[in-house]
């Protein structure tokens, strides 16, 4: 779903700046240029809000994920396979409504990294609740499922 939603943005963005340089061409309508870029960039920022899926990653492809719990200040890694597979599959099933930011706000409760087989990071959110994560500094909140919060929390807790 995120190389759909670049796609989408990349041709907003040639679509703008061939609209640009037409109203640049026809001098008299510079108004226009001036009332509605504003008004595309508001379009295109509320389209962020559309729901979509944060994580869309094969399982297979990852070594381990690293969490830590920031009520307790554990660091765990997980590197069994059936794990892993359980948590990217309840990742990459959730669809995810962007809420408000998330600046100022402190405390989170797992910090979790995503990596892949060569030890480079795919992917790095906060699972804050089983239906709440923090990214790219903002809250998002599952529209239709919950995540593997409490799956988590088990496999810290032995």
């Amino acid at each position: 779903m995120e190389l759909q939603l670049i796609i989408a943005y990349a041709i907003f963005f040639i679509i703008v700046t061939l609209l640009f340089f037409w109203l640049i061409k026809r001098k008299q309508h510079l108004r226009y240029l001036l009332i509605g870029i504003p008004i595309l960039c508001i379009i295109a920022f509320a389209c962020t809000y559309i729901p979509h899926n944060v994580v869309n990653i094969d399982h297979s492809m990852i070594s381990k994920i690293t969490i830590f719990d920031g009520n307790s200040g554990d660091y765990f890694e997980i590197t069994d396979g059936a794990d892993i597979k359980h948590i990217i599959n309840n990742l990459n099933e959730a669809t995810f409504q962007k809420g408000k930011p998330s600046i100022g706000y402190m405390g989170y409760r797992f910090n979790t990294k995503i990596f892949d087989q060569e030890g480079d990071l795919i992917k790095e959110l906060i699972i804050n609740s089983d239906e709440t994560i923090r990214y790219n500094w903002f809250f998002y909140n599952t529209v239709d499922s919950t995540l593997a919060y409490d799956y988590i929390d088990k496999l810290i807790r032995e």
